[in-house]
């Protein structure tokens, strides 16, 4: 999601025929003096997130309970410390706070609504011998994604009761990945893309929040992972895939490598949905379709 952009209005100068009023100049932030690119590295380097300049006011705002946290007030200080003695675990979590943690139950329905109509009835038709099917919501965020392919699977297929079912979702953020483990969500996050029906059968109601049921909860689970790491936790195939919105700050070559890792942990079968704005980095890697108002990958053999 882009940063709203704020515009701020300046009373214009009055002058005198005798001299011009001198305005005082505009009050630096915090940060203005202080040297981001340092911190703008050290994010790429744990997560491929690139950070142009312009989105630098942000470093104030999200670093703000780490800093807090560790003692200290002022950005400055933050970098003076990671210069003075690496420290992984300070690392991971700057770049973790300055991750977009942006999701929704159902978020752009067309992925599911096809997924109920036409793909799954297919895979599972395909999977019949076998009897398992593996789903991965990559940068899963607080889990709405896996929790709503779940809810699909549960309220669609109920032929899937005695199969080997998991989804597998991860996050590089540890924080978020203990909120997908607890499953409970507030009134608002549930008003966005939940249908009733869904609140009422698969959500027990305590208060302002929400947690969801265990039938829902056991088919998910959730781990921290860095998608751009040297090694997925993974070594089983998925037959479903969700990297949605993931690659838009990554740098062409950081995409790249992802989605060639992502390659070779899918099924020959299985299917891929990216965002509605990305494209594979590489295409002679993948056959895409578009069906139902959105456009899913297929692997192909890699050459």
């Amino acid at each position: 999601m882009l940063p709203n952009t704020l515009l701020s209005s300046r009373p214009f100068p009055v002058t005198t025929p005798v001299a011009a009023k001198v305005t005082s100049p505009a009050k630096a932030s915090p940060s203005a003096s202080v040297d981001l690119s340092f911190l703008r590295q050290l994010v790429y380097e744990q997560s491929q997130n690139v950070l142009d300049p312009s989105r630098d006011y942000l470093f104030e705002t999200r670093l703000a309970k780490l800093l807090r946290n560790h003692g200290m007030t002022h950005l400055e200080e933050l970098i003076q410390l990671l210069r003075l003695k690496r420290d992984p675990n300070l690392e991971r979590k700057v770049a973790e706070a300055m991750t977009i943690n942006e999701t929704s139950f159902f978020r752009d329905g067309r992925p599911f609504e096809l997924l109920r109509t036409e793909l799954l009835p297919a895979l599972i038709e395909s999977r019949r011998n076998t009897r398992t099917l593996r789903f991965w919501s990559a940068a899963c965020s607080t889990g709405q994604e896996a929790c709503s392919i779940a809810m699909l699977l549960l309220e669609h297929f109920p032929q899937l009761a005695n199969w080997n079912v998991k989804i597998e979702g991860t996050d590089i953020s540890d924080e978020v990945v203990h909120r997908c483990q607890a499953a409970t969500y507030h009134r608002i996050e549930m008003n966005r893309g939940l249908p009733a029906r869904n609140i009422v059968r698969f959500f027990d109601h305590q208060g302002e929040d929400w947690t969801a049921k265990q039938e829902v909860r056991r088919l998910c689970n959730f781990r921290q992972a860095n998608l751009c790491g040297n090694q997925l936790p993974f070594s089983e195939k998925f037959d479903v895939v969700f990297l949605r919105n993931v690659m838009l700050y990554f740098s062409q070559e950081s995409r790249k490598k992802l989605l060639a890792n992502v390659h070779r942990l899918l099924a020959p079968d299985g299917l891929l949905f990216l965002g509605s704005s990305e494209q594979p980095a590489d295409p002679s890697l993948w056959t895409p379709t578009l069906a139902g108002g959105t456009c899913y990958y297929r692997p192909r053999q890699a050459s």
